[in-house]
């Protein structure tokens, strides 16, 4: 089941909505919210959802375990083991087949991998994790931990919520109207980047026929600028919805992107780009690799190490792998060369970024693996290209010329710059609110619309 489909939209939520809202105890909302959560998950994991209610269970037991467990090596013992079991399943599903087929040469049938699986697995690491460290208490109610691990906001695709953020609002929230108007709003937000901006550029990038080669140098160059475009738009609006959902629920879950095609260095896009999973590698792999605190040479070693995994959770391929290092390879250059950025236009170094996260994304989406990106990042500069443009792409080109300047504008803070026009007019002032959520709304309603005669609909990271 997905945010942007119909049975989502037009039963599932009004329906979930209805019976929480019903009564105000918390036992009655989580326990709706379970219930509703399992469901979700199942509609497209049946049998999968036994992995993740199993390995909640193991997170439950050995945190309960580590808090009450009087020496330390006992405690490392179950931290240990609840790692383990949930990095087992992790490799298992997602990386065993590239590992023993891929690098060892050993013919395996990889099994199906279960949606979600990386983000649900990184979430109870945080909780575990930080139950050792004596960051937080050991949850006593099974229950409230599956929620936490299963809510289905952000089970699928994020944001890769930490449990120390959430853990009061498990046991005591209360919604407001507010925070369900706001977060309405929110949700329809996403709602129409995903269907009316992501969708369409999915749908372009299909009509160009990536993968067909060889690729002419501007097909190489509006394809890449699709997905660069699509990828964006789909996964932030995924966590538009998510964070917007979590509102109305009662949650508040942190942002994950924050504009990331206005950075002007590789540094600051990843402060920008998902930012739970930086938050995430930072916390729990960076820094207890010793982060920056052990010299230059370690400090470089645990950026490679972190880069190389980024690259490795987001998929098991070479290219993944490469796509990672592509970027530890440009945070160095951007560190060593700090000084002289400062002396290049602003625009300029706006434009190369975007540029680099281009070519960095036509590495990382490419189905055919390194062969269909080398194809693909030879054409971008020239090289063993079909020629200047092709067929394919000049149709393209005429069907959506008027409609790409859109998804290129919502790259910009467009609706915060709107918001500081207001603020600044006194007699402007009390209209922007209900502007706002009348421009939502007429956005949610024209998705819906959208959504009844559209055939693409896929979330991308759903496979991550």
């Amino acid at each position: 089941m997905v945010f942007s489909g119909l049975t989502f939209l037009l039963i599932f939520l009004p329906l979930l909505l209805l019976l929480y809202f019903v009564r105000g105890s918390i036992r009655w909302r989580n326990g709706v919210l379970v219930v509703f959560s399992l469901i979700f998950y199942a509609w497209g994991e049946p049998i999968m959802v036994l992995l993740l209610v199993g390995t909640t269970l193991l997170h439950y037991f050995c945190a309960r375990k580590i808090a009450s467990a009087k020496r330390t090596g006992e405690r490392k013992l179950w931290l240990a083991l609840a790692v383990f079991g949930s990095l087992s399943a992790l490799f298992w599903f997602k990386y065993a087949g590239f590992v023993l087929g891929t690098v060892l040469g050993i013919p395996f049938d990889a099994p199906r991998l279960p949606i979600g699986i990386s983000f649900y697995t990184f979430q109870i690491l945080t909780y575990t994790i930080d139950v050792y460290r004596g960051r937080v208490k050991s949850q006593k109610r099974f229950f409230r931990l599956l929620l936490y691990v299963s809510c289905f906001p952000q089970l699928i695709a994020g944001p890769i919520v930490q449990y120390a953020d959430v853990r009061k609002s498990l046991a005591k929230r209360k919604p407001t109207t507010v925070d369900f108007g706001a977060g309405m709003q929110r949700f329809f937000v996403g709602l129409s980047k995903k269907v009316l901006i992501a969708n369409i550029c999915g749908k372009a990038l299909e009509e160009c026929a990536v993968g067909a080669q060889p690729y002419s140098f501007t097909g190489a160059w509006i394809s890449g600028l699709l997905f660069t475009l699509q990828l964006y738009f789909d996964f932030s609006a995924y966590s538009d919805m998510a964070i917007g959902l979590g509102r109305v629920l009662g949650f508040t879950y942190r942002e994950n992107f924050r504009y990331p095609y206005l950075s002007r260095s590789a540094s600051e896009f990843w402060r920008r780009w998902h930012i739970s999973l930086g938050e995430f590698f930072r916390d729990y792999v960076y820094i207890p690799l010793g982060g920056n605190r052990k010299g230059r040479f370690r400090t470089v070693l645990n950026l490679l190490i972190v880069w190389a995994l980024t690259g490795l959770w987001h998929g098991a391929a070479w290219n993944f792998i490469l796509w990672g290092l592509y970027w530890f390879v440009l945070q160095q250059i951007d560190k060593q060369f700090a000084s002289l950025w400062k002396h290049f236009p602003k625009w300029l170094l706006w434009l190369g970024t975007f540029l680099l996260s281009l070519i960095g994304w036509v590495l990382f989406y490419h189905a055919e693996g390194l062969a269909g990106a080398g194809a693909h990042l030879s054409a971008l500069f020239g090289v063993g290209t079909s020629g200047l443009t092709d067929a394919k792409t000049l149709g393209v080109l005429a069907r959506y010329a008027l409609y790409l300047p859109i998804p290129l504008a919502a790259c910009f803070p467009i609706v915060p710059a709107i918001r500081r026009f207001f603020a600044k007019r006194e007699k402007l002032a009390g209209a922007y609110a209900p502007l706002a959520a009348l421009a939502a709304v007429t956005l949610g309603i024209v998705s819906l619309l959208f959504l009844i005669g559209q055939s693409y609909n896929p979330f991308i990271y759903f496979r991550f």
